[in-house]
């Protein structure tokens, strides 16, 4: 391997840890129900979605169907689960914080588990798109209108192509 060649994947790995160390995860779950979901492939994209600077912190809590399904009635007025659900954090006036706190991720693992196998697409890959996906909707992006799901589908697609997965808007 060149010396350039060395130079420039420490350099990238540098990188990486500082992407990483400028967002923290917290996340809540009863481990048997998501086994293969939270990996080091979500983390490293979960970094690459934080686009603004400084320190971040969001939350990615995981619910039954039950749960998804009465937060999707009280909040989206949907009545079915959903895969992942956004709620941005806005500090009260006058607090201050050394890191942005950006919200929660509420996902359901059984819409999650159900939606991939149906998709043929595998568990990890689909939960780091629904967190990339989340992130961005904590940080102001939607997909209301058309230029709005353009605009944000082609950031997810660029963000998860980093970390190799392939576009999740095509068939599989």
């Amino acid at each position: 391997m060149s010396a350039l060649r060395k130079q420039k994947q420490i350099q990238q790995s540098q990188r990486r840890k500082r992407q990483q160390s400028r967002l923290s995860m917290v996340i809540e779950w009863e481990a048997d129900k998501i086994d293969g979901i939270v990996g080091k492939l979500l983390a490293r994209a979960a970094a690459l979605a934080w686009l603004e600077s400084g320190k971040a912190r969001f939350s990615i809590h995981f619910v039954d169907a039950d749960e998804s399904q009465q937060l999707n009635r009280e909040w989206r007025e949907k009545d079915k689960p959903t895969n992942v659900l956004s709620f941005p954090f806005e500090l009260p006036e006058g607090w201050e914080s050394k890191e942005r706190l950006l919200g929660d991720l509420v996902i359901c693992p059984a819409v999650l588990m159900s939606e991939a196998a149906e998709q043929g697409k595998p568990l990890a890959e689909h939960a780091t798109h629904l967190v990339v996906h989340g992130l961005l909707h904590l940080q102001g992006y939607d997909h209301e209108s058309e230029a709005e799901a353009v605009e944000m589908e082609a950031l997810e697609i660029k963000l998860l192509a980093l970390v190799g997965i392939k576009n999740p808007y095509l068939p599989v």
